[in-house]
């Protein structure tokens, strides 16, 4: 099977990335330009970037509501609203994904153990394989856990995720994320 990649940016929003209130992410400097650095690896390859962003993060308008400035999105590339912490619930994504023949996505954003996990975990069983990239999500900490473990936690978690078919490899941004490796695995 031919493998067509998109990247899906989830919930890279001021007030999540810099704060204050949700925010600061865990080591956010370096965490968005790794995320800058795969948005312009994947336009220079003419791979589809998808933006998510959660509407509850601020009131639309608001500098905390929007996407980075470091990694905004271009005119005409899609940012899908949401207002669950599944990408896909009660959205178009995966009609939008499915209209440009995506079988595989590489995810990165926030917030690791929310909204991340929920996309890698429903995009399996929507059919799509997927590519977390494991220096490409965070997170704040918690009561219980420091930012860095949840992260580390989600990372081992989340690899070799499937179901059925599709599953989840978690990678480096070091490694070319953009292209598919599940297959070597089946």
């Amino acid at each position: 099977m031919i493998r067509t990649t998109a990247l899906l940016v989830i919930d890279a929003q001021v007030g999540i990335v810099e704060g204050p209130g949700i925010g600061p992410v865990y080591e956010h400097a370096q965490f968005v330009q790794t995320m800058k650095s795969l948005i312009e690896k994947a336009r220079s390859q003419s791979v589809p970037v998808f933006y998510v962003q959660d509407v509850d993060v601020a009131e639309h308008g608001a500098e905390a509501y929007a996407i980075h400035p470091a990694i905004a999105p271009l005119p005409g590339e899609p940012v899908i609203q949401k207002k669950a912490t599944d990408s896909f619930y009660g959205t178009d994504l995966h009609e939008q994904l499915q209209s440009h023949g995506i079988n595989h996505l590489v995810i990165m954003g926030c917030k690791t153990e929310y909204c991340v996990d929920s996309a890698c975990r429903k995009a399996t069983t929507l059919g799509y394989d997927v590519t977390l990239v494991k220096d490409a999500h965070s997170t704040t900490d918690n009561e219980v856990l420091q930012a860095e473990q949840i992260i580390a936690h989600h990372n081992t978690v989340l690899h070799g995720l499937g179901n059925l078919e599709p599953f989840v490899i978690v990678r480096g941004s070091d490694e070319d994320v953009l292209v598919p490796s599940h297959d070597s695995y089946r």
